[in-house]
């Protein structure tokens, strides 16, 4: 099933689409973007073409937006993945150059609602690397609480990484 439109007072949240990765891999290519990513920054738009289709695909279970302006260009993505009923896992992207205006808090509310509202989902959380004080911040902003903390939890590109999970 394809993510619903959602309108917020900046954006418009719209499926994610596989024709999004040019556009996508300015935050995917990123060095600085992508170190507390899991994968290491892409190197082609090929490369994120490959990455983005799973999320961009419409019958897997979950749902993911494409952040826009109103204009269409992808300026990142957040996503809701069920992980168990009632349970699903939020995660989000930027591109850095749309950075500190609140576009990711705003996209984010507006999924989150969705899922509580729409999906009559009991429980939403993030699964964050420890040292990623942007996203941290982020959810800190949007009232998710800590809740719990796994030692070496994910092998990375920068390696094997603690995480923390906040809902």
């Amino acid at each position: 099933m394809a993510a619903p439109a959602l309108q917020t007072p900046r954006l418009l949240l719209r499926q994610l689409r596989v024709t999004d990765a040019p556009s996508l891999h300015i935050a995917l290519a990123d060095k600085a973007n992508m170190m507390w990513w899991s994968s290491a920054p892409h190197a082609s738009v090929a490369e994120t073409e490959a990455y983005i289709s799973w999320n961009a695909s419409e019958d897997e279970g979950h749902f993911c937006w494409a952040i826009t302006e109103q204009d269409d260009l992808a300026l990142g993505w957040v996503i809701l993945i069920p992980k168990r009923e009632g349970v699903f896992e939020i995660g989000y992207m930027l591109r850095p150059d749309y950075g500190g205006r609140g576009l990711a808090r705003e996209a984010a509310l507006a999924a989150i609602g969705y899922g509580f509202s729409n999906l009559g989902l009991r429980r939403i959380f993030a699964d964050i690397d420890p040292d990623n004080a942007a996203s941290i911040r982020l959810v800190d902003a949007l009232g998710f609480k800590r809740e719990g903390y796994f030692r070496e939890e994910w092998e990375t590109h920068i390696g094997v990484r603690d995480s923390v999970i906040y809902a």
